[in-house]
């Protein structure tokens, strides 16, 4: 997938410019520009700041077509405990407002 195309193309449907992305999410029009270009590729807080000045989910970025994606399928080859198993379908219940508070979290205690 090329980010920066569909950051492009959802700038453009919504009508907006590099310059009302930069107001919105405080990333410089010049970083915008390289971004959309494929020249550079965006960390995942950035593509968090370009989803808020966009006003879509984060995963919109990354996805094209109607509704949410499908749940990740885990392959066969992996075998998961039971304890990981309820895990992940405590996961895929989850909203994805709590889903972020949850990676954030788990982002927070991997550094300790």
């Amino acid at each position: 997938m090329d980010i920066g195309k569909r950051l492009r193309e959802l700038r453009e449907a919504k009508g907006l410019s590099q310059g009302d992305i930069e107001r919105r999410s405080g990333l410089l029009r010049s970083y915008i520009s390289r971004v959309e270009g494929g020249y550079t590729v965006p960390s995942l807080a950035t593509l968090e700041k370009f989803a808020k000045a966009l006003e879509v989910e984060p995963y919109q970025l990354l996805f094209h077509g109607a509704g949410r994606p499908a749940p990740l399928k885990v392959p066969e080859q992996v075998s998961l405990s039971k304890p990981a198993r309820k895990l992940v379908r405590l996961f895929e219940g989850l909203s994805s407002s709590n889903r972020k508070v949850l990676l954030q979290l788990a982002g927070k205690l991997g550094k300790l």
